[in-house]
């Protein structure tokens, strides 16, 4: 029996349903495409392809429905093996990835996700990159807005860059278009199995350093200038800064070490999130400092995931936001890439060449994290040629480097620029 192009697995879930939507409205990079979407229940999933349906105008009476748990490995297994790239919407990944992740890989079948905690991703490049290598097949995470936008953005100022890229240092900023801002306060921006990850991402931070120091026994060498961390927060383009919490610098770190390890010159990175009233990030930032208080203990820990809205400030809700508020919901990122020109001496000049490169779409929770989720395993089925070796447990970088995923992504409202050299 032939294979299908993609299962959506998690297809009821939140962000399930929005790939589904996604693909179920079609257009040339769908129309062709061979699909099923996956779940624990028959009854849910049968409800959802109406709800599509009905909400895409299409007929979708063929999309194959297949049920499957992480909790019975017979049907993961199964699952995995009716199709060629599996679509993994299931989190929070770090107690629900596993298991699927060693099915795709039993099955021969390809995987990517949207997770962005830290702890899973490289335990599973620890655990599982030589049997992916072994099974001919790709594993990739944090295909979303978690880390697209700056893994593939530090690609793209490499792309565009003549010389040597020595550091690039990111700034998000969002806004709700104002005519949504009081449905924003009303139901919030964040959906709650978003909040989840990050939960349990900041209560098991404290296993990082030793998976890490297991994952890269040995260290980069340290290149100069050195990129040092700006203060807990900075000025920088007329707003106030604070660090990312996201996943991101790991996951540039990744693959910038992949690329080091094939005998380039790896690139510093460093993420910050941009707001444009110092009161909101003193408050964000006390509001960060209290979360991870709290994620020390387990009964604290439970407070943050059954009142979330009350912790987050409104941002999170059980509920999740509505649809005219993500719809609406812009974000930017800014990458301020420094290094040399072409035929400088790096070793006895100052850096004297910077590129502004920038991200930005709307969305980006669902949106634009679908999008990019779904060119990424687009991009296995028509480009893997064009990826390196023969399989793995990637970053997004290291395994679409030298396909057209940035072009797909352009094409699709998830718009990488250069808007300053000098």
């Amino acid at each position: 029996m032939s294979r299908l192009d993609i299962v959506i697995f998690g297809a009821t879930g939140f962000t399930g349903q929005k790939a589904v939507e996604e693909v179920a409205r079609g257009g040339k990079d769908y129309d062709t495409l061979t699909w099923g979407v996956a779940g624990r229940s028959q009854d849910k999933l049968e409800s959802l392809i109406k709800e599509v349906s009905k909400k895409t105008d299409r007929d979708l009476s063929k999309v194959k429905l297949i049920v499957a748990d992480v909790k019975d490995e017979k049907s993961l297994k199964e699952m995995c093996s009716q199709t060629k790239v599996l679509v993994n919407c299931c989190g929070p990944y770090r107690l629900y990835g596993e298991p699927v992740v060693r099915a795709a890989i039993d099955a021969k079948t390809h995987y990517v996700d949207v997770s962005g905690e830290p702890e899973f991703i490289e335990t599973m490049q620890l655990e599982y990159n030589a049997q992916a290598q072994d099974a001919g097949v790709y594993i990739i995470s944090a295909c979303g807005f978690d880390s697209i936008p700056n893994d593939m953005g530090v690609v793209y100022l490499q792309q565009n860059w003549e010389g040597t890229l020595n550091s690039v240092e990111s700034y998000l900023s969002t806004y709700v278009s104002p005519e949504y801002s009081k449905e924003a306060v009303k139901s919030g921006t964040i959906n709650y199995g978003t909040w989840e990850s990050l939960v349990y991402g900041l209560a098991n931070s404290n296993k990082l350093p030793a998976l890490r120091k297991k994952l890269f026994p040995e260290k980069m060498p340290s290149y100069k200038p050195k990129l040092l961390p700006r203060g807990a927060l900075h000025q920088w383009g007329g707003g106030y800064c604070l660090p990312f919490p996201g996943s991101d610098n790991s996951i540039v770190y990744r693959s910038q070490r992949g690329r080091y390890e094939a005998g380039y010159r790896p690139v510093q990175f460093r993420a910050y999130v941009k707001f444009s009233s110092l009161m909101e990030t003193v408050l964000l930032a006390f509001v960060g400092v209290l979360l991870y208080a709290m994620t020390r203990t387990k009964c604290t820990t439970k407070l943050l995931l059954n009142y979330p809205r009350f912790f987050s400030g409104g941002m999170v809700t059980k509920e999740g936001p509505k649809e005219e508020v993500i719809n609406n919901t812009h974000f930017e990122f800014q990458l301020v890439g420094k290094g040399w020109q072409k035929d400088d001496d790096i070793e006895a000049t100052a850096p004297n060449k910077t590129i502004i490169g920038k991200v930005s779409g709307v969305n980006p929770g669902y949106g634009a994290t679908v999008v990019a989720l779904l060119h990424s395993a687009l991009t296995i089925l028509r480009e893997k040629e064009k990826m390196p070796g023969n399989g793995g447990v990637l970053t997004t970088a290291l395994a679409f480097w030298d396909t057209t995923l940035i072009r797909r992504l352009n094409e699709n409202n998830l718009k990488f620029e250069i808007v300053e050299k000098k």
